[in-house]
């Protein structure tokens, strides 16, 4: 496989998972299919239940959700980076600006299939679209879907200034958040443990489908914030987004430890950087407190994180906070902004 030309090299700046295809697209050019941001960590108020966020459709450009498309929670249970539960949402047709949401949960091998299948959790639920949308009851979970305020926060101008300066010395940080004000469409989802097979420790990583000819077609994928947008080489992102974890090693490790190396890591540790990525899941060991890279909670600077994971440790953090509109309780993300 080629490893092409990484975006740091031909100055093409990238935020979190937001424009995750080549030539800062969305994927198949349609806002509503491109993942933005990917949650898990323990329901504050009950630790036999965990938190599952997806955000999708960045600076909510799109009108909702895709109604041809499944957004779907993959979840691997005994580390083979294969789903073994799936949690999968389909919409409806959006009507004088309403939609509704169906959502399914799979086990065993019907968790490996994009279709959406398994046992229907709630059926025809409406779509948020303002501060005045509330979360419902599906069995035992918990559910809100519709549009929110974007937690991502990032420094995108000052790793632009670098950029531009030929990505020489520490970032060029400009204490501005490139995403204050705006908004993304989520899917909120609370289930106790054993939904999740009661595992101690699981990966998960969300993608989204779009019907095509009858066939679901992989649009995009979201495990490790910021992942494809920054580490992967622009002629590799929408393959990336077309295949799956488990031909992560095989399809990936070279390319990433081609870029890391040119970022100053040496041959042998690039491997093993970019092996502490690959497959793309983000891991939660839920007897451990939630914190980015074990789940991820709203408040974890994963921006900093990967900018500074990339050079080698050469860099500091951003000066910008984590988003003041957070809430304490389900759903936890702000309500949309005006």
């Amino acid at each position: 496989m080629r490893t092409g030309t990484n975006h740091l090299a031909s100055k093409e700046p990238q935020l979190s998972n937001h424009f995750s295809a080549a030539n800062l697209k969305h994927p198949g050019d349609d806002a509503r299919l491109d993942l933005t941001d990917l949650f898990v960590f323990p329901a504050p108020d009950d630790s036999d239940q965990t938190v599952l966020i997806m955000d999708a459709n960045p600076f909510s450009k799109g009108n909702g959700f895709h109604p041809d498309a499944v957004y779907r929670f993959n979840i691997d249970t005994n580390g083979d980076a294969l789903a073994d539960v799936a949690f999968s949402c389909t919409f409806s047709e959006p009507r004088d600006r309403r939609q509704t949401a169906t959502v399914y949960h799979a086990t065993g091998s019907d968790a490996q299939t994009r279709e959406p299948c398994g046992e229907t959790l709630i059926e025809a639920t409406a779509v948020g679209v303002d501060a005045m949308a509330t979360p419902v009851r599906a069995g035992s979970c918990r559910l809100f879907v519709g549009k929110r305020s974007d937690p991502f926060f990032a420094d995108a101008d000052g790793v632009l200034h670098w950029l531009i300066d030929g990505a020489a010395g520490d970032f060029q940080w400009t204490g501005t958040d490139t995403f204050a004000g705006a908004d993304v469409f989520s899917i909120v989802l609370q289930v106790p443990n054993e939904m999740l097979s009661g595992a101690q420790s699981i990966g998960v990583w969300a993608t989204t489908s779009l019907r095509r000819d009858g066939m679901l077609a992989p649009m995009d994928r979201a495990g490790n914030p910021s992942f494809n947008p920054i580490l992967n080489a622009n002629d590799v992102k929408d393959m990336f987004n077309a295949t799956e974890p488990a031909d992560d090693v095989k399809n990936y490790l070279q390319p990433l430890s081609d870029t890391l190396r040119q970022h100053g890591y040496p041959p042998e540790e690039a491997t093993s950087a970019a092996l502490t990525l690959l497959p793309d899941i983000l891991h939660y060991d839920r007897t451990m407190p939630a914190h980015y890279p074990n789940g991820r909670v709203m408040t974890d600077d994963v921006f900093s994180t990967r900018m500074i994971f990339m050079v080698h440790g050469r860099g500091t953090p951003q000066n910008v906070k984590p988003h003041e509109d957070l809430t304490a309780e389900f759903p936890f993300l702000g309500v949309p902004h005006a």
